[in-house]
């Protein structure tokens, strides 16, 4: 027998990556959300001015939602591609840009570092072209998937510059309590 895995048991073993990393990307979005205050229930940011960019509130759940799940399985069909070259290098770029992705919504949301959350998207920007130039070394398919969420990144660095630019005085506004105070007098 010249195979090691038949077509089938490949197909098991990339299902059950995706249903391991798939649940396990989304959660680690949904607690650096939940952790930071983000969203409607956050006094700082609703006290922003929203900038024209600015979609309704509800799309920013449903949008993550999705990526992080294929983003799980773009990373399924990576961890899966044993023995291919560029694979460790790969998922180790993954692991980056996930650390750097899950790292905004503190940044933003909850130390209120308008500014320093922009670098850290121009960061993280770059940081998921690298991915998927090295997920396209290994699984080509894979690396289109992230397109998307290369797509959405960018535009969050172009809707955090806007909000950075409507609301300079909220950059690292103080927090007084669980609530900030932000002065825009």
């Amino acid at each position: 027998m010249s195979e090691l895995a038949s077509p089938e048991q490949l197909r098991a073993s990339l299902l059950r990556w995706w249903l391991f990393l798939g649940p396990l990307v989304l959660l680690l979005g949904f607690v650096s959300g939940a952790v930071s205050g983000s969203g409607a229930g956050n006094p700082w940011f609703m006290g922003l001015t929203k900038p024209s960019l600015y979609p309704p509130p509800a799309t920013f759940g449903i949008v993550w939602s999705l990526l992080y799940l294929v983003m799980g399985l773009a990373l399924a069909m990576v961890v899966t591609a044993r023995g291919a070259p560029g694979r460790a290098l790969a998922v180790g770029l993954f692991v980056l840009q996930l650390l750097l992705n899950l790292a905004w919504s503190p940044l933003f949301f909850a130390m209120h570092q308008i500014s320093f959350a922009l670098y850290l998207l121009v960061a993280l920007d770059l940081a998921v072209v690298l991915c998927l130039a090295a997920f396209w070394k290994v699984r080509p398919l894979a690396a289109l998937l992230l397109v998307p969420y290369l797509a959405w990144c960018l535009f969050a660095t172009a809707l955090n510059w806007q909000f950075l630019a409507a609301n300079p005085d909220a950059d690292g506004a103080e927090v007084s309590g669980a609530a900030a105070t932000v002065d825009f007098n």
